[in-house]
């Protein structure tokens, strides 16, 4: 449940929107091709969660999805 906790945290939100980010410009101007498309297409996955406030993973550790239902 740690692991959950701080990713709704605030600190947790930034760091899945500034990976999410990093993976697409990295797969955009690094990774050419079809490989980069893919990994700016997964990059969109933590960026959507970090901006909608949810935290695809915590499921898997008994949390709830919503954030906000975690604090």
């Amino acid at each position: 449940m740690g692991f959950a906790r701080f990713m709704s945290s605030l600190e947790g939100r930034l760091l899945r929107i500034v990976a999410g980010i990093a993976l697409i410009i990295i797969g955009l101007a690094v990774v050419h091709g079809t490989g980069g498309i893919i990994l700016a297409i997964v990059g969109l996955v933590p960026l959507v969660a970090g901006l909608a406030n949810v935290c695809f993973f915590a499921p898997l550790f008994g949390g709830p999805f919503q954030a906000k239902n975690i604090r």
